[in-house]
């Protein structure tokens, strides 16, 4: 499945009826974007992760919400191979943090999997390794953090890379994780902790994705 970080702009929406439908550019103008990702079984539709709660975008354009949830996901990611599950991290509508939550019925339902290391948690950064789906990274408060048993414990691997924007992790090799920083962009072979030049241009990478195959763009 496809997953990349983007950011949008625009009014906070403070209420989306269950069934309401609207237009990705008036979405737009009410809310921001916090993620976006292919809908693994049907790839001609979007997760649109939002500060209002999660939305799928048909191929006509229109968004509706997927449930009531109108929590702020700001780190998001799609399972790589069961559809049905859904991994995200951010705020409460509420307040304070979500920790990491999943959904086990595609994006209708949540709950809390885990705290994370000095939770709960907001991951602003958050990918699940195609090459093993229980790897998963989260980046909070600076630093690093991975799951190896699909999300219920977690452990500091280290500093995140300075001015990180994105993460991704390889399709080839559950270790090996991408960083797109304000520095340019990333690699690393130990799981982040320790991080070289993945591409000799140091302008700045926002956004890192890695195909099924392992071609990585940025």
């Amino acid at each position: 499945p496809f997953a990349l970080s983007v950011v949008g702009s625009g009014l906070l929406a403070t209420c989306f009826p269950a069934e309401a439908a609207t237009t990705v550019y008036e979405l737009a103008q009410l809310t921001h974007f916090h993620g976006l990702a292919v809908v693994p079984a049907e790839t001609s539709r979007l997760y649109l992760a939002t500060h209002d709660g999660l939305f799928i975008v048909e191929p006509n354009g229109t968004a509706h919400p997927l449930s009531e949830m109108r929590d702020d996901l700001i780190g998001f990611a799609p399972h790589p191979t069961d559809p049905s599950i859904l991994y995200a991290s951010g705020h409460p509508a509420r307040g304070g943090n979500l920790g990491f939550v999943v959904s086990t019925d595609g994006g209708k339902s949540w709950t809390r999997l885990a705290e994370g290391v000095e939770g709960p948690v907001d991951f602003h950064q958050l990918d699940v390794s195609p090459a093993d789906p229980r790897t998963i990274y989260g980046a909070y408060v600076g630093q690093l953090q991975l799951s190896r048993d699909g999300g219920q414990t977690w452990k500091v691997v280290g500093p995140t890379p300075k001015g990180l924007i994105d993460l991704a992790a390889s399709s080839k090799a559950p270790s090996r994780l991408y960083a797109a920083t304000q520095g340019g962009l990333l690699k690393s072979e130990d799981a982040g902790k320790t991080w070289e030049n993945a591409y000799w241009s140091r302008e700045p990478a926002t956004m890192v994705h890695v195909t099924p195959d392992g071609a990585v763009y940025a």
